[in-house]
């Protein structure tokens, strides 16, 4: 196991979570036994911890090591009358800025998921609404499992972030993923989280993004059109991760039943692709930065029938004019200013690195996001995605499937990282 030396902290300071209160989670795997180090690194990060136990945690580590550790007492019996609190949970969801559960079993996983609270703990998390960090580490087939990846869903809608597990030599004496990641990963992923959602510095913090996203719809005649299945699941995963960012948000979402709810986002709806080019050029003028994820039509018929067009029998046809829709996306590349930054998406289903790379260069991109139609459970209509970013640099960065509100994520933090890259 790494020394507790290893974790990297923000050069700014030598205690980057100082006045921070962590509670740590420790539930009966395992890898509870690297608890009582993770809440050392913690300390050291500058946090004040409390540790809150099930049942069977206590089977692996002991409240004695716990409580000599954090210097606090061990939150493990909802009914204990030593408790200083007549409802310790609520108490410490008060105290508490952020959980992390490590190890998180299958088993609390699923009673977060469904919001089953029948001990400590699992009152606890349910009752919290501060930021969750879950470390996962059980058996592979376990992790595989039907049910334990739907519950993971649904913590990654709920915003829960998941410090996934590694693969390795398991308990069972098996070899596969499943691993608890060491406690530096776990402190280093809290510290660089926590950091980011309080630091006063956020380079994002009153910066004005433009999103598109949805689709676009190109009228045939009054009750026909030509679009596509994308539902601006995506676009609106990131307008919300960007305005709880600080960011004042300029949403043109295309047709849509979606609602955003931060108070930041200012929504404009459009129809088809030469309105959403309208608003999409009038608004990056004043903008930051842009992300555009809306799928676009590329064409649309020459000519609008302002009328229902009315069959004229069975063996005839019909032949539609296409003509091309004004590229969004080449635009805002074209006329982006020194100091303004733009993202696109892009949808491949062959030489998708190629083409996505191609794509980044020709429309004057900072970095791009590629969806491949190959990738199961990712793209239009699905509450998960499976991106590769790819920035100017050439740096590739692949991530797993996960829900388009844990993309969103790492969209902003590419964006972050980039934009403070180059005012450095």
């Amino acid at each position: 196991m790494k020394n507790d030396e290893s974790v990297v902290v923000t050069p700014a300071t030598t205690a980057p979570l100082q006045g921070k209160h962590i509670i740590v989670g420790i539930t009966g795997g395992i890898a509870a036994y690297k608890a009582p180090l993770l809440v050392r690194l913690l300390i050291k990060a500058g946090a004040e911890v409390r540790c809150a136990v099930t049942e069977h945690a206590m089977q692996f580590v002991t409240p004695l090591t716990l409580e000599t550790v954090s210097n606090n007492s061990v939150y493990s019996d909802l009914f204990d009358r030593s408790n200083t609190h007549s409802t310790e949970h609520i108490a410490l969801k008060d105290w508490g800025d952020a959980i992390v559960v490590a190890p998180a079993t299958a088993n609390i996983i699923g009673k977060m998921a469904n919001g089953i609270a029948d001990d400590a703990l699992s009152t606890l998390l349910l009752s919290f609404r501060k930021t969750t960090f879950v470390c996962p580490a059980m058996n592979t087939n376990m992790l595989e499992s039907p049910a334990y990846i739907r519950n993971v869903d649904i913590l990654h809608n709920d915003g829960v972030h998941f410090i996934e597990s590694e693969s390795g030599e398991l308990a069972c004496g098996t070899y596969g993923n499943g691993r608890m990641a060491e406690p530096e990963q776990i402190a280093k992923a809290v510290i660089e989280t926590m950091a980011l959602k309080y630091s006063d510095t956020n380079i994002l913090t009153g910066k004005k993004i433009l999103i598109t996203a949805g689709p676009t719809y190109e009228k045939i005649d009054s009750v026909r059109f030509i679009g596509n299945f994308s539902t601006g699941k995506m676009g609106f995963a990131i307008a919300e991760e960007l305005a709880k960012r600080g960011c004042k948000v300029t949403l043109v979402a295309g047709p849509t039943s979606l609602t955003t709810s931060h108070p930041s986002i200012n929504r404009i709806d459009v129809l088809s692709a030469r309105q959403m080019f309208d608003a999409a050029t009038r608004e990056y003028e004043s903008c930051d930065a842009a992300i555009l994820s809306a799928a676009v039509a590329d064409f649309r018929p020459e000519h609008e029938a302002d009328h229902k067009i009315k069959k004229q029998n069975d063996l005839d046809g019909m032949t539609i004019h296409l003509v091309q829709n004004p590229d969004i996306l080449a635009t805002l590349g074209g006329n982006k200013r020194q100091g303004q930054y733009l993202v696109g998406f892009a949808l491949e289903t062959d030489n998708e690195i190629d083409n996505a790379k191609k794509k980044l260069t020709k429309k004057n991109l900072d970095f791009i996001v590629l969806n491949s139609l190959h990738d199961k459970g990712a793209g239009f209509g699905h509450d998960t995605n499976k991106v590769t970013i790819i920035d100017r640099a050439g740096k590739v960065t692949q991530c797993e499937l996960k829900s388009k509100k844990a993309v969103a994520i790492d969209i902003a933090d590419k964006l972050s990282e980039i934009m403070s890259s180059q005012q450095v």
